[in-house]
């Protein structure tokens, strides 16, 4: 073969509406990990399937890392929408999630009628302190990727002490976004080709999708204002969740906890336990909070309130997301926005270590599990190992 010369083996395929559905309902299914699922999906996608080529796979997980969201679910999408549109990302995003919504569900009932047994109480017991380790070792990596100067580190340490003062995050977000686009002004972008998308315009579906999301939230509103509340919070939760799902825990903390009272904070915790030892995104824990609040009607609202935003942003980012990555105002935003992230983390796991009933042993499996997560031990391991561990020392 000549160079240049294209076998049909190189050309993208373009699978049907069915085939994306079930090939990341099957993802979904075993999806633990979170971020480190998108392997798994570049190698259905692009090694396996042929859907794309690896350069568009790859812009493509550059631009979920920088809009919110789950970042694995954001690809997923991204994925169904350069092969079929919307509607194919529409597929693959309720696809990769569905599983983890339905198994949370079942969680959730269980929890409601197990939660007084003595085993349950030792696991989750044990389960607060591995949480604690986790949301530690979240700030940690946000730390090790993000805060590279003395500039990143201010915009850090006041997101910190605004949140321990009972700051709203989303107005800390915000001002760590504008601190960002003086803090970062003399940043120089890495000059880049102009790339073609070949996606056409989403306006009309993204319109129609929008108006939909609408009626149904006006429908809410005007039958059940209490879950219209829920699905409201839930929706600017994750519209404001840069930098993946851990970066939603201390929103979700402040709003279920401190400012609305919906549970305390351990209930809380074993919800975000709960969303590990399922597959999918940690976001997963709003379909617990939704159950917890209001039955399984609850766990559906919240869910879709969850999980709307960040598939409208990324079908709306996308066919503009070359002009985007120029923006120099978006990436000095953005820089800011994910030093905040660093603090409001931090602030999260001391919150949390403080409502921990701490003994030796608990303090000992929460450093056991943050040296297991530094050496990059898979989460689930680390979950279920602790529920071993918990259930021993009852």
């Amino acid at each position: 073969m000549k160079v240049g010369d294209k076998s049909p083996k190189s050309k993208p395929l373009c699978p049907s509406f069915a085939r994306i559905f079930t090939a990341f309902l099957r993802l979904g299914a075993t999806s633990f990990g979170g971020p480190a699922m998108i392997a798994y999906i570049r190698r259905m996608a692009v090694e396996q399937s042929r859907w794309l080529d690896d350069a568009t796979f790859h812009d493509g997980v550059a631009l979920c890392q920088t809009v919110p969201g789950a970042t694995a679910m954001q690809v997923a999408a991204y994925v169904g929408l350069r092969v079929r549109g919307v509607s194919g990302a529409a597929c693959a995003y309720i696809g990769f999630a569905l599983p983890a919504f339905l198994i949370m569900m079942a969680f959730s009932a269980f929890y409601v009628q197990t939660q007084a047994m003595p085993t349950s109480i030792a696991a989750f017991s044990g389960l607060r302190a591995i949480i604690v380790a986790m949301i530690v070792n979240s700030a940690i990596t946000f730390g090790q990727n993000y805060l590279k100067h003395g500039r990143d580190m201010t915009i850090t340490a006041f997101a910190a002490v605004a949140f321990a003062f009972g700051m709203n995050p989303i107005l800390v977000i915000l001002l760590a976004a504008m601190a960002g686009l003086i803090a970062f002004r003399d940043v120089k972008l890495p000059i880049k080709p102009y790339l073609q998308t070949n996606i056409p315009s989403t306006f009309r579906p993204l319109l129609m999708i929008s108006s939909c999301a609408a009626a149904v939230f006006a429908l809410l509103f005007a039958f059940h204002r209490d879950l219209f509340d829920l699905a409201a919070l839930m929706f600017r939760i994750d519209l404001f969740a840069f930098g993946g799902g851990f970066a939603s825990i201390p929103l979700m903390l402040h709003e279920f906890v401190d400012v609305r009272s919906w549970m305390d904070s351990q209930t809380f915790m074993n919800g975000i336990a709960l969303g590990q030892v399922t597959p999918g995104p940690i976001v997963i824990t709003a379909t617990f909070v939704g159950y917890m609040l209001y039955g399984p009607v609850g766990g559906i609202v919240a869910t879709f309130g969850i999980f709307l935003p960040s598939f409208l942003v990324l079908i709306a980012a996308v066919p503009y997301y070359d002009r985007l990555s120029r923006s120099v105002w978006f990436n000095r935003a953005v820089g800011g926005i994910f030093c905040s992230f660093v603090g409001l983390l931090a602030s999260a796991a001391f919150h949390f270590a403080q409502d921990m009933p701490w003994d030796i042993p608990r303090a000992l499996l929460a450093l056991a599990a943050i040296a297991a997560l530094l050496k990059k031990v898979d989460i689930m391991w680390v979950v279920l190992i602790g529920i071993g561990v918990s259930v021993l020392m009852l």
